[in-house]
């Protein structure tokens, strides 16, 4: 198993938490509206080759919230800076739903920050057939139900999610939903000028991820996201039997794409 840890870092005019594991080139994780969701098997096996960098969003778990974010453009400002005093230099970057929304607006503001990007299901981008679930109407139970397709068949999800909850995780998921319709609630989910701005990506080769079942952010918005990175390599992988999260609901192939990727 891969070492990993949580610490606090004061970076960025505040107290960051993050969870670092893993050894080789820095990879930053951007992780979706629900929080960091516990290291699973594709964390460990890209931690094998690589030091995973997976900051908690303000507002989150142990990270206070930053009164100047104030939407997920913002958000994504304030990375780029946290990544600036910890002097990485260009990094690769793999974002997650809201993680990958937050990965697109910061490569928009500076693509020359990312060596590769890979997002996985990103919402950020209004789907132009079906909706976006607005998340915000819905319980928490409702919620993550609708992330996977088929429960039974993914036992990672139970390993995240199984089980009698706890008062203190229910605590954390009102927490992030909190934050996360602080910045992203009107309009829900989506950014109607990220579409222009992804236009003026270049030379930052993209891989996107989407499963073809996705009941949470359309996979008609994975096109959508191909075809606004019209300037750069982007490429888009659709997984047959998967909603939004292949990254357990397909875990082998998935890693296999992200690593064959990132060399």
């Amino acid at each position: 198993m891969a070492e990993w840890a949580e610490e606090i870092t004061h970076v960025a005019g505040t107290d960051l938490a993050m969870i670092k594991g893993g050894t080789g080139k820095p990879l930053l994780v951007l992780h979706e509206e629900l929080g960091h969701p516990g290291w699973m098997s594709w964390h460990e096996a890209l931690a094998k080759e690589r030091t995973l960098l997976i900051p908690i969003q303000p507002g989150y778990g142990k990270s206070p919230r930053v009164e100047q974010i104030r939407n997920v453009h913002e958000l994504g400002m304030f990375y780029s800076w946290v990544m600036r005093e910890m002097n990485v230099g260009q990094i690769d970057v793999v974002g997650f739903s809201l993680g990958g929304w937050v990965a697109a607006e910061m490569a928009t503001a500076n693509s020359k920050q990312f060596r590769k990007m890979v997002l996985v299901a990103p919402s950020g981008i209004k789907a132009p057939e079906g909706e976006i679930l607005d998340i915000f109407a819905v319980t928490i139970g409702t919620q993550l139900n609708a992330t996977v397709l088929d429960i039974a068949a993914t036992p990672e999800f139970r390993k995240m999610y199984g089980g009698e909850r706890t008062p203190e995780q229910f605590e954390a998921f009102e927490d992030a939903r909190t934050e996360s319709a602080r910045i992203a609630w009107d309009p829900i989910l989506h950014n109607p000028s990220l579409p222009y701005f992804l236009a003026g990506v270049r030379g930052l080769p993209t891989q996107i991820i989407w499963g073809r079942e996705d009941a949470t952010v359309p996979v008609s918005v994975g096109e959508a996201y191909k075809s606004a990175l019209k300037n750069t390599d982007a490429k888009l992988t659709i997984f047959d039997h998967c909603g939004h999260r292949p990254e357990i609901e397909k875990s082998a192939e998935f890693i296999k794409l992200v690593r064959e990727f990132l060399v």
